[in-house]
């Protein structure tokens, strides 16, 4: 049974990879009575998504106001068959930027590149889901492993169900404007709500926009490893963080707080997972300890520090999330929320991490971390955003 946890005036449910939060998310949707509102990155066409397609269409047969707001790029492989079947039963389903235009180093035209990587959803205005999981299998299709993906959401009942929902909300409003006119005033007028503290202290909402939120999660991460007096823990599926962030972390081991890097152990996407390793010397070299997670892909976005401090969401610590995506994360000050995550995370650490202790690298290995760092620093700069990294 997944524990609640009482903070403030509202109840938390930590859920740890989709064995747990599909059926619950489901279980949610067919309680509903209202309307029940998704937004995710991939929608995937397999059976996990057949699942989640059921359930939304079983609710908006019972008159339901359903709504599904899908990215272009994430979900740009979702048949438009799925697409009609979702409609024909009263979904109204919409997407994020479908057009995809070919890449682009203008910084002009850096809309092209802004993304929804969001996974929320509401039900009802009463429960709300905060993560990283995507609308999709646990184990990939051919995967050579039978662990599933380690990833993390947080069912919310409560105030907070709210906050996300007015997020929500202003996004879909925006997106469902006819004219690019009006899409950019209602940008203007209404995408003005950002990080907003539920029930005191105990919970924020952090949103990523491209407009007054756009380092909101950044500073959050940075405040908390400012402050922390004894161990950071943090697990992140494409950790590339700059100057600034990385120095944080050296501070904080120097100042005697043990820091602990959950990372990618098996190769996703070849750039991403290279020009990370090209960050190991340098952080090995400062003491902080660094573990691949290699049971299977690690999809986790989560971070927990002194045991008080937790956030869960969408938000990679990587130019893509920090600059360009639109992302949700959920800080949470709890002693027991918090000790629940990092137990979860050692537990992983333990059954499917290896320690790194030493970067020695093959020579091919060794060029592709230095080529694809220097790769991805140059379209950083050629998109002007060097000078943020």
């Amino acid at each position: 049974m997944n524990r609640t946890f009482q903070i403030g005036r509202n109840k938390l449910m930590l859920l740890q990879n989709g064995t747990r939060f599909f059926p619950q998310l489901c279980a949610d949707i067919d309680a509903a009575q209202h309307y029940v509102y998704l937004e995710t990155y991939i929608f995937a066409a397999d059976e996990t998504g057949r699942l989640v397609s059921q359930a939304l269409q079983r609710a908006a047969l019972r008159d339901l106001t359903v709504t599904l707001l899908i990215d272009g790029f994430g979900s740009a492989e979702l048949p438009q068959a799925w697409i009609d079947e979702l409609r024909e039963a009263g979904v109204d389903v919409q997407w994020f930027r479908r057009e995809i235009s070919p890449f682009t180093l203008k910084p002009n035209r850096l809309r092209r590149l802004r993304r929804l990587h969001r996974k929320l959803a509401v039900i009802d205005g009463e429960i709300a889901f905060i993560g990283g999981i995507n609308i999709l299998n646990d184990i990939p299709d051919g995967a050579d492993f039978d662990a599933p993906r380690l990833d993390y959401a947080v069912r919310v009942q409560g105030k907070a169900a709210i906050e996300v929902q007015e997020a929500m909300r202003r996004l879909w409003d925006v997106v469902k404007s006819a004219s690019l006119r009006k899409r950019i005033g209602r940008l203007q007028s209404r995408l003005i709500g950002g990080s907003k503290k539920v029930s005191g202290a105990f919970i924020e909402l952090l949103l990523r926009d491209n407009l007054r939120h756009r380092r909101d999660i950044e500073h959050a991460y940075l405040q908390a490893i400012a402050s922390a007096q004894r161990e950071i823990v943090i697990a992140n599926a494409y950790f590339l963080p700059g100057r600034e962030f990385r120095q944080a972390l050296k501070d904080a081991n120097r100042r005697g707080v043990r820091v602990v890097l959950l990372l990618q152990g098996k190769v996703e996407y070849i750039m991403q997972h290279y020009a990370t390793l090209a960050l190991y010397g340098k952080l090995l070299e400062a003491g902080i300890e660094v573990y691949e997670y290699r049971d299977s892909f690690l999809h986790a976005k989560v971070g927990v520090i002194d045991s008080e401090w937790a956030t869960v969401g969408s938000s990679n610590l990587e130019p893509f999330s920090f600059f360009l995506a639109r992302e949700a994360n959920l800080v949470v000050r709890d002693e027991a929320f918090s000790k629940s995550l990092r137990t979860s995370l050692f537990r992983a650490i333990e059954s499917g991490g290896v320690r790194v202790d030493t970067v020695d690298l093959n020579p091919l290995s060794l060029i592709l971390a230095r080529l694809s760092y220097g790769l991805i620093r140059l379209a950083l700069g050629l998109l002007g955003l060097s000078k943020k990294q």
